[in-house]
């Protein structure tokens, strides 16, 4: 290495309460690359260093040299899931794009219905479920074809590396303003006012189809058998080329043959055993309309 090399990377990107270098980036960049998949651009710097620093304050660290050599030790393992839960977006809403749920309400929906009072197992998945309005967004729309969904051998598996967002998840309360696009007869069906008055709670009933897990979407996948529909959305946009193929082609091998999935609306399936089946919408090579 030159020394303009070795000294560039000494340089500041950022002064501040800490002095944040190009080491300390690429570090940073590298190390959540590694554990997560996620592909942080220079570009992102000012991001790093706004989230970080209230971490290095947290733990009472001097400089990003001690939080870097921290979250590479044995003794920051915990941390480093801190700073994943940090720089990940959690940006989300209850029906998102909203023409996914209307596919999975007229045309998948039924089949899945059908199948399930038939006795079948039925299987769907949000990967990437931030704080849960996603995949009970599933669930509400299964609910509103099959009320009595509860009584069959129907799930929705609900994951995300964030284990915070998970728990919010799990706990299924939402401010007033976060159900807002929730019709009002499907609000009062579902979801029951708290007593602050400002948040309501989603029933158990409809809180009984979904299981929320910690995943991390490069790591180990624990579960058994396909799944009838994935929600993969806005997701491998963080993800370099590579990655990104990979995690399709893992789809793809866990996907029932009659399966969907729905993906963001910047992004694209474009490994080969997919085609499109709609607006951001995957199936299976060779399956059925």
């Amino acid at each position: 290495m030159t020394a303009l090399a070795h000294s560039s990377r000494k340089s500041s990107l950022i002064e501040g309460e800490y002095k944040l270098t190009a080491r300390n980036f690429e570090q940073i960049a590298g190390h959540l690359r590694e554990v997560s998949g996620i592909s942080l651009s220079p570009g992102k710097a000012t991001l790093v260093y706004s989230r970080l620093a209230k971490r290095l304050r947290k733990l009472g660290l001097a400089s990003f040299d001690e939080y870097c050599s921290f979250i590479q030790s044995e003794e920051g393992a915990r941390e480093s899931h801190e700073m994943i839960a940090a720089l990940t977006t959690n940006v989300t809403r209850f029906f998102r794009e909203p023409h996914h749920f209307e596919h999975l309400r007229t045309e998948i929906g039924p089949r899945l219905v059908a199948a399930a009072k038939a006795g079948a197992r039925v299987r769907l998945w949000s990967a990437a479920c931030s704080s849960g309005e996603e995949p009970y967004s599933m669930a509400l729309t299964l609910l509103a074809l099959a009320p009595e969904l509860g009584r069959y051998d129907v799930r929705i598996l609900a994951t995300d590396i964030d284990p915070n967002v998970v728990a919010r998840g799990r706990a299924g309360i939402y401010s007033t303003e976060a159900i807002s696009p929730i019709g009002a007869n499907m609000r009062e069906r579902w979801f029951e006012r708290q007593g602050d008055g400002q948040s309501w709670r989603i029933s158990d009933e409809a809180r009984a189809l979904v299981r929320f897990k910690e995943l991390n979407l490069i790591g180990d996948w624990p579960m058994k058998g396909r799944f009838d529909v994935i929600f993969c959305r806005n997701v491998v946009i963080y993800f370099e080329d590579a990655t990104q193929a990979f995690l399709w082609n893992r789809f793809k091998s866990s996907l029932h043959e009659d399966g969907r999935v729905y993906i963001g609306h910047s992004e694209r399936i474009d490994v080969p055993g997919f085609e499109s089946a709609g607006l951001t919408i995957y199936k299976l090579a060779g399956a059925r309309p």
